[in-house]
């Protein structure tokens, strides 16, 4: 199931309504959640996304089980609906140097280690950085001239997850996004990166989830990334450092991941810091970062100054 969140539209307006609906893309047309549990009488079914992963897989097979009969009146068309975040994270966990390559090239220009890293590098996004396909990156010059792009398979948990064991980690998740990893490379503060990658608009996430039994392979999925249709990053998920259950393992040896956590699992390599010269983003630019089976977040820099 692909699950959005989206703010409505008059077919054909710019102008957007944000009180944020749930709704289920159907391919042709989006399902509004809240429509179709008012057309059931579904009084208890959760109508944002949080709150239905919170839910339990109860909660979901319900949904599932209204989709057999959708009404017309709880269907818009999609030029009825504007693409927000999916929904807003308690928190983000990011991952850094998760991709062999991306580890070499950041050597050679950000500074960091040339030996593989023995243990997942975390770091954290603020909720205020989210933002969603469609919205703008905000691009102030008078705090960076180096704005650059990761692309990321992020990974929404499901289940409350303390001291997982890789074993059991797949049970913990709800599904599938994309994040891209926007960062100030300039704005890294004596080696910490939080203000670098925790500004305002700094975490695109999006364009839906897509629920886990969807996604079959997730450690083997093309990811990619353009820049005004130029490509700069193209990998596939099985080359991650560390893979997914062994992520979910180590952060919950010591920090609790509560449903609507996002894990982004690392960028491959080609960001515009590693490119000789150097290229970063420049208001006016469209990024899109592309995950097979999920779909493509895209978005604009706009001169926040």
């Amino acid at each position: 199931m692909r699950l959005i969140t989206y703010a409505p539209t008059a077919p054909g307006s710019a102008h957007a309504d944000e009180r944020l609906r749930l709704g289920v893309d159907t391919g042709g047309r989006v399902v509004d959640v809240a429509e179709l549990a008012a057309h059931h009488g579904a009084a208890d079914l959760p109508t944002d996304l949080l709150s239905l992963i919170q839910a339990g897989p109860g909660a979901l097979d319900a949904l599932r089980g209204l989709l057999a009969d959708v009404p017309t009146s709880a269907t818009r068309p999609w030029d009825a609906v504007a693409l927000r975040a999916p929904l807003r994270p308690g928190k983000v966990v990011g991952i850094g140097l998760n991709y062999v390559e991306h580890v070499a090239e950041s050597s050679r220009s950000l500074d960091t280690a040339k030996e593989l890293p023995d243990r997942p590098v975390l770091f954290g996004k603020p909720a205020t950085a989210v933002t969603g396909s469609g919205q703008p990156i905000l691009h102030n010059a008078n705090l960076t001239r180096q704005l650059d792009w990761e692309c990321e398979l992020a990974v929404v948990i499901g289940r409350k997850a303390v001291r997982v064991a890789e074993e059991d980690a797949w049970d913990h998740i709800f599904g599938y996004s994309i994040m891209n990893d926007i960062s100030a490379r300039d704005q890294r503060r004596s080696g910490q990166w939080f203000f670098s990658k925790g500004q305002d608009s700094y975490c695109p996430f999006g364009p839906a989830v897509v629920t886990a039994d969807d996604v079959p392979e997730p450690l083997n999925l093309d990811l990619s990334l353009t820049v005004n249709g130029e490509i700069r990053q193209k990998s596939n998920t099985r080359h991650m450092l560390f893979a997914i259950p062994r992520l979910i393992a180590d952060i919950s040896s010591g920090m609790t991941l509560e449903p609507g956590d996002v894990i982004s699992t690392g960028s491959p390599s080609g960001v515009g810091a590693a490119m000789v010269p150097p290229q970063f983003l420049v208001p006016g630019d469209v990024v899109e970062a592309t995950v097979q089976g999920i779909g493509t977040l895209a978005n604009p820099v706009v001169d926040a100054r």
